[in-house]
């Protein structure tokens, strides 16, 4: 079955879904990404850069060789810093951060959009703990960044496996955001079974508190619409005037990078593998399904397929060869296949140094040509030996060099990273880290080295 052509536009809500095998599904999600049903074209030639470009991804995830190599870069501040903002405003004036987004396409025209940074006054809005954002903890050019914590005891994972969903809001969100804490209170949904219980246990949502909190959740709602259409409008230019179509419909995350990111922190899991192992194990189990359908309902909504995983734990020194197999490996595994079972494809941001776990993530059980590595720091010639057959791989661009490199030296990196990997095609080029700084000069000279190489 050809993976793109006629039929684009239609949703997996068809009559015979369930029929189809996995690359039947991901067929028709690749059609829909690529025919842009939905995106006002502005010229005819926009439309056809925005096919061609979609098709260079489409054929270096299927590990054949494009007519020239796909190139992007993962965005964080940089569009809004080179569209004069500080981070400050860059989070809080949505309006300016879309004019600044527009201008970045404008001048750099990167393969594929980048999903600009969070809104700062829905973090106001729900009083977010476990996070830090210019003016709120850190300075107002800083970017944001998480605060790790015990945000989960030690003792919880029974509550945790038991109903995470009521975990989350009687434990978890009362302790990161001050505007759940109400919520914590409120009845089970499942005890309003019975009519003539109801009206019992829908007495705490008269509770002033919770009235309040349900307020503040309003009002970050409308902020977040109000981001969502200021850059919604500048990624539609992107697409509709410049031909350059999103990369990814949604994101999702390892099981155990739930535990070890989210909920117990760095310290709190390293403790947890050596005194109560089986719980993690069980968790990570429970979690599963859970990260599944998170991924597939954002990607239901979006046109393209790409899932991107923002991989942290896993990375080498968190763990011994013999936890990652143990701990990490078969729940990513697992949720992997269950979005490649779906039709969606795996961008798996493989954050820090990988070298240590190639041989590992070269599992068979994952069907080749289905999957894309994004590798941050590593060994990309290794990296291309042991997957060569069996992923597309894509980086590893050094942050350090766009920031305080020199033209020509990013030129030479870049060509000798393409040499090594491209040749064959299976190859995406990227930067290996999120964007915050750069120089103009040697971002461009990144995306013309990659747009000119032939091999």
């Amino acid at each position: 079955m050809s993976e793109t052509g006629a039929g684009a536009g239609q949703d997996t809500t068809f009559e015979g879904w369930d029929r189809l095998n996995w690359r039947e599904r991901r067929a028709r999600r690749l059609r829909r990404w690529i025919g842009a049903k939905g995106v006002p074209f502005a010229t005819a030639s926009a439309k056809s850069a925005y096919s061609e470009r979609v098709q260079l991804l489409i054929d270096a995830l299927r590990l054949m060789k494009p007519t020239r190599v796909p190139v992007s870069a993962i965005m964080g501040f940089y569009p809004t810093r080179y569209g004069g903002l500080s981070a400050k405003e860059a989070m809080y004036d949505f309006e300016k951060s879309a004019v600044a987004h527009s201008a970045f396409y404008e001048h750099f025209l990167p393969d594929f959009q980048s999903q600009p940074v969070p809104p700062a006054p829905v973090f106001d809005r729900l009083g977010l703990q476990f996070v830090q954002w210019p003016g709120h903890g850190v300075g107002d050019d800083t970017p944001w960044q998480y605060l790790e914590a015990e945000y989960m005891k030690p003792e919880e994972y029974d509550a945790l496996i038991a109903d995470p969903s009521d975990y989350f809001r009687r434990a978890f969100l009362p302790r990161i955001g001050s505007a759940f804490g109400p919520l914590a209170g409120l009845e089970s949904f499942a005890n309003l079974m019975e009519a003539s219980t109801i009206p019992f246990n829908i007495l705490p949502f008269a509770d002033p508190a919770v009235l309040e909190a349900v307020r503040r959740l309003a009002e970050a709602a409308e902020e977040s619409l109000r981001y969502l259409n200021a850059v919604g409008a500048a990624n539609t230019e992107a697409a509709a005037r410049l031909g350059i179509p999103p990369l990814a419909g949604g994101m999702a995350k390892a099981p155990y990078d739930v535990l070890a990111d989210t909920l117990r922190g760095t310290k709190g899991i390293a403790v947890d593998r050596f005194r109560q192992p089986e719980k993690i194990l069980a968790a990570v189990e429970r979690l599963t399904p859970l990260m599944i359908d998170w991924a597939v309902d954002q990607a239901a909504a979006a046109d393209a397929p790409l899932v991107i995983f923002v991989l942290h734990k896993g990375a080498d020194g968190f763990m011994s060869d013999a936890d990652f197999r143990t701990f990490y490996w078969p729940t990513l595994k697992a949720v992997m296949n269950g979005l490649i079972d779906e039709g969606l494809v795996p961008l798996m941001f493989a954050e820090g140094g990988y070298d240590s776990r190639l041989g590992v993530i070269a599992d068979e059980e994952i069907p080749a040509g289905s999957v894309i590595w994004l590798f941050d720091r590593t060994d990309m010639a290794a990296a291309k030996r042991v997957l060569r057959d069996r992923a597309c791989i894509a980086g590893n661009v050094p942050n350090s060099l766009l920031a305080v490199g020199a033209a020509q030296e990013v030129e030479q990196y870049v060509t000798r990273l393409l040499d090594e990997c491209a040749t064959e095609g299976g190859f995406m080029l990227m930067s290996g880290a999120v964007v915050d700084d750069t120089k103009p000069e040697t971002l461009e000279a990144m995306i013309e080295t990659g747009r000119a190489w032939r091999g």
